[in-house]
């Protein structure tokens, strides 16, 4: 078995190297001028991923020692963690209904449809909203996350 130093130096190059993943993701969406099923399936081939390069480090390595070593600073990090999936949870109920909406007007194979979103269902503002909220959110904690979780790993494991 692999030391402890190892161990979380994996862990911290692995989740680092989720956010190129969530940028270039994040860019492919800005960048669309219309939102096609090609495009929705080249983000998700990029976001995912992202996602499982988190994912595993965090349910493999940390939430197991997470009572191990609790203290204000774990603590704090896994909150910000939990709450950064929180805001992803939050982003995917109103991604499920507006893929559902879109899906149901055909608009991912026949994107070129002069048809507004707004008009597709009465509670697409909302579930956009819950997207842009949950997504953004997303990020923020990630981001927060991140910074703790390299902070204690340079102060347990390179400098102490």
């Amino acid at each position: 078995m692999a030391d402890e130093t190892t161990l979380a130096t994996l862990a911290a190059i692995t989740v680092t190297a989720s956010f190129p993943f969530y940028l270039y993701g994040a860019w492919i969406m800005i960048d669309a001028e219309t939102v096609s099923w090609d495009v929705l399936v080249y983000h998700l081939k990029i976001i995912f991923p992202g996602l499982v390069l988190n994912t595993v480090p965090v349910v493999s390595w940390m939430l197991p020692r997470l009572f191990q070593q609790l203290n204000g600073l774990s603590a704090l990090h896994a909150i910000l963690g939990l709450q950064a999936y929180a805001m992803l949870v939050f982003a995917l109920t109103g991604i499920v209904r507006i893929f559902q909406a879109k899906w149901r007007a055909n608009l991912y194979r026949d994107p070129d449809q002069t048809v507004s979103l707004d008009d597709l269902h009465e509670n697409m503002g909302a579930w956009r909203g819950r997207l842009r909220v949950g997504v953004f959110g997303y990020v923020v904690f990630w981001v927060l996350a991140w910074l703790l979780g390299i902070y204690r790993y340079l102060s347990g494991y390179v400098l102490g």
